[in-house]
């Protein structure tokens, strides 16, 4: 059997497959259907200083080759992870976890990030940088170079633990926000989050989401994370979690042959929630047929 083994900012995995932040909650509910340290890890819900209830209803609409969600970052807010997700989570996970972390403030990524840098259970911190800036007109902290690296340094300054900005697609230039995060001290990037999309209901004639606008994801957007891949990670010199419509075995090698060091698999866990245990088990028979003997050997090997 081949080697599935990657090493992702100095913690090595079994495996490259992470379940997307979003998608998988705390681990809890796969936990019941199967052994979920069979992952190499996986990324929690995204968490913020304060609690969440998130957007209105409805929030979920289908499309073809995918869907939109705008939940709105719904969450128990950072202490009550800390006080009682991550006891839980140690019941049932016995690797490190991926935390995720929003904000809508400099100071909120920095107060959040400190506080679960501190958690043992804790490997890496995933900053998703694509949170409207309430102090900056609402644009997103993951449009600029300047913001994306204001959050990194911030975020660098009170943990130790390696921190991975994921970014957002919706820019017209990835790469050089990659780089000002990279420049910024972080340790890795992530990409891609969703893509901005919409659907209008018939019969309405409405927006089909409250919010009107929401995260599109799912199979459609999988050539577009491949390409925004192989741009950043070609760009960078630290480790990129490729992720944004991964389905199958052979989409997390096509992931890796661009560049990706592991491979976050989000929107096909809504569709079958034993997805990431099937793409694990199925990896060995794709790494056979295509010759692959290590998969960390194969990361970046669509650019040499």
């Amino acid at each position: 059997m081949g080697k599935m083994n990657v090493n992702l900012c100095g913690i090595e995995l079994d495996n490259p497959i992470i379940p997307a932040s979003g998608t998988f909650g705390f681990g809890r509910e796969f936990a019941e259907l199967y052994d979920i340290n069979m992952l190499g890890t996986f990324s929690f819900k995204g968490t913020t200083k304060d609690p969440r209830f998130g957007n209105p209803t409805p929030r979920i609409a289908e499309c073809k080759a995918g869907m939109i969600n705008a939940v709105g970052l719904q969450n128990p807010g950072v202490e009550k992870v800390i006080t009682e997700e991550l006891p839980q989570l140690r019941k049932i996970f016995n690797k490190k976890v991926m935390a995720n972390i929003s904000g809508f403030s400099v100071e909120d990524y920095a107060y959040t990030c400190e506080k679960l840098d501190k958690c043992e259970e804790v490997g890496w911190l995933e900053v998703n940088v694509s949170c409207p800036n309430v102090h900056g007109g609402g644009m997103s902290f993951g449009t600029s170079p300047e913001a994306a690296a204001t959050v990194t340094k911030a975020v660098k300054a009170v943990t130790t633990k390696p921190v991975i900005i994921k970014l957002s697609p919706n820019v017209t230039d990835i790469v050089s926000i990659a780089k000002a995060c990279e420049d910024a001290g972080a340790d890795g990037i992530s990409l891609i989050n969703t893509l901005l999309g919409m659907r209008i209901d018939l019969k309405t004639k409405k927006p089909v989401i409250a919010n009107k606008m929401g995260g599109f994801s799912g199979d459609a957007i999988f050539p577009v994370a491949v390409r925004m891949v192989y741009q950043v990670a070609s760009s960078v010199k630290i480790p990129v979690v490729g992720m944004g419509g991964v389905s199958t075995a052979e989409d997390v090698i096509e992931m890796m042959l661009a560049g990706a060091t592991a491979v976050e698999v989000g929107a096909a866990n809504l569709i079958n929630p034993y997805v990431c245990r099937d793409i694990i088990n199925e990896l060995p028979t794709v790494m056979e047929k295509y010759k692959i003997n290590s998969l960390s050997g194969i990361i970046g090997a669509a650019r040499d």
